[in-house]
């Protein structure tokens, strides 16, 4: 049986999360279907619209995605510090922008003077808006619920358009944050939707490259600012020409049917991170597969799983094989 997902994000574990949404019935999120002969390439820019649209309104910030012929991966970055630290006005108006504001909430901006009673109830409101701003699962609702309304709409039809939950990831540690992000950028490769990183439409990867030409980092994503340093801005923990070059040289050995050789230079992100090339390899193809809810090192694993009262977690034999350092 599936967990609850309150047993799956714990923001005193991680921030980052990989999650996944697939499509029902055979639904095409975007593309060509064959079979019907449709062609819902369309639909890409409503999902990439309206995830950099949330992001902006909700305490999260995107730092990969890919969205593919009928699903998406999304890697978020949950910046608590930030939800508690908005004033009570803050929280209505961005509250607003998704549903509508209560009548209470509508007078207390308006300068209305609320007495003792309808002020305590106002808080509670506002306590319970903001968890919600920086909350998973209300992120992927809004941004799920809104893409079915228009694909059901432009089908013609009603019922489910997303399977019955999204898939979700906690990123425990460095090794896997990089692994997890690399495997996303690389998704249309792997699908041979695309022959090289910049021309995987509606990708994060391609939006890093054609900001980085300018000399700078795509205001919608999360940016890359490099390890840890006195004075450590808000962002990934790598070096954006290394994090570039990891995901180029990785696409070159993508292909499981040429063996071929390591490149001789690897990327230094690697030899930081401790991973092997030829794990970062094999994760680059089967990084979903292999891992369920908690990602990491083993020792991150058995920490949070301490944390949650858990005595088993799928995966672990995976995260000591592959996010662990060790000879080639």
């Amino acid at each position: 049986m599936p967990l609850p997902r309150r047993a799956q994000v714990s923001l005193d574990t991680t921030p980052y999360y990989h999650c996944v949404s697939r499509c029902v019935r055979r639904a095409f999120l975007c593309g060509k279907d064959k079979e019907s002969g449709n062609n819902y390439e369309h639909r890409r820019e409503w999902i990439e619209s309206k995830m950099h649209n949330l992001a902006s309104i909700f305490a999260l910030d995107i730092a990969a995605y890919a969205v593919m012929s009928n699903h998406y991966h999304i890697v978020l970055y949950i910046d608590k510090e930030k939800a508690l630290n908005w004033p009570d006005s803050e929280v209505i108006l961005r509250w607003q922008k998704l549903f509508k504001a209560s009548n209470l909430s509508l007078r207390y901006l308006q300068g209305d003077n609320l007495d003792q009673c309808e002020m305590g109830k106002l808080q509670e409101v506002i306590a319970l808006w903001r968890d919600r701003l920086m909350d998973l699962s209300w992120f992927m609702r809004c941004l799920n619920e809104s893409i079915a309304r228009q694909a059901n709409l432009e089908d013609h039809c009603t019922g489910r358009f997303w399977e019955g939950r999204f898939k979700s990831q906690a990123l425990l540690d460095e090794k896997a944050l990089a692994a997890c992000m690399a495997y996303v950028d690389l998704n249309p490769i792997r699908a041979n939707m695309a022959k090289t990183p910049e021309d995987s439409s509606h990708t994060s990867i391609q939006r890093r490259i054609r900001a980085v030409i300018t000399g700078e980092q795509p205001k919608e994503l999360l940016p890359l600012v490099g390890g840890e340093r006195l004075n450590m801005p808000k962002g990934l923990p790598f070096q954006l020409d290394h994090y570039l070059q990891l995901v180029d040289w990785s696409g070159r050995h993508l292909d499981p049917r040429k063996r071929g050789c390591i490149a001789e230079k690897t990327p230094p992100v690697l030899e930081r991170l401790g991973i092997p090339p030829k794990h970062w390899l094999y994760l680059n193809r089967n990084f979903e597969s292999r891992f369920k809810g908690l990602v990491g090192s083993v020792e991150a694993v058995q920490q949070v799983c301490s944390q949650l009262n858990k005595h088993w977690v799928h995966g672990i034999s995976n995260c000591r094989h592959f996010l662990s350092s060790g000879p080639c």
